[in-house]
């Protein structure tokens, strides 16, 4: 696993084998993080990332130097390996939180920028997270929710949807908060 761009370009990080992480592909984050960033300025941002696995994709907002990065993730080996990688790359207003994301959405009250979630593909109720980020009002206004999935997922008829992108068998599906 690489960092992309940033401040730590081109970084490696090598999870230890017993993390069961899915990460998001090399090819779905840099194109993710192409699209990104002709919507908004990273450093600007207060990001929420769900599900973060290997925190792959903390990083990469961390590296583009976000305002801050909240990840969270629910295993104890992923987020001691989170905690540790942003403690060894000195990132500075980065938060890895060991909670259950669902639970954390329903106590949350900050308001991000990003939110991104990539629960696992196989998880029931993982697209609970949509409906709790608007319930509980956790964007701010012209925020972003990104929802990675597999593609037997759709969302285009949530009245919040802005677009979706397919990378592989990766899908993200964005939404919009006016």
């Amino acid at each position: 696993m690489r960092i992309i761009s940033g401040k730590y370009r081109g970084r490696t990080i090598v999870p230890p084998r017993n993390l069961r992480a899915r990460p998001t592909t090399d090819f779905a984050k840099e194109n993710l993080f192409n699209v990104l960033g002709n919507l908004v300025d990273f450093e600007d941002l207060d990001v929420l990332d769900l599900f973060s696995g290997t925190g792959s994709i903390s990083y990469e907002f961390a590296s583009r130097e976000a305002r801050s990065v909240t990840s969270v993730e629910v295993n104890s080996v992923h987020h001691n390996f989170i905690r540790q990688t942003a403690k060894d790359l000195k990132f500075e207003n980065f938060y890895a939180v060991k909670a259950n994301a669902f639970l954390y959405l329903k106590s949350c009250t900050k308001k991000f920028d990003l939110i991104f979630s990539d629960a696992p593909y196989d998880l029931e109720g993982s697209d609970e997270v949509i409906k709790l980020v608007f319930e509980r009002d956790l964007l701010k206004n012209d925020g972003f929710l990104v929802f990675e999935h597999s593609k037997d997922q759709n969302f285009e008829n949530h009245p919040l949807f802005w677009q979706s992108r397919s990378y592989g068998s990766v899908q993200f599906s964005f939404f919009k908060k006016m």
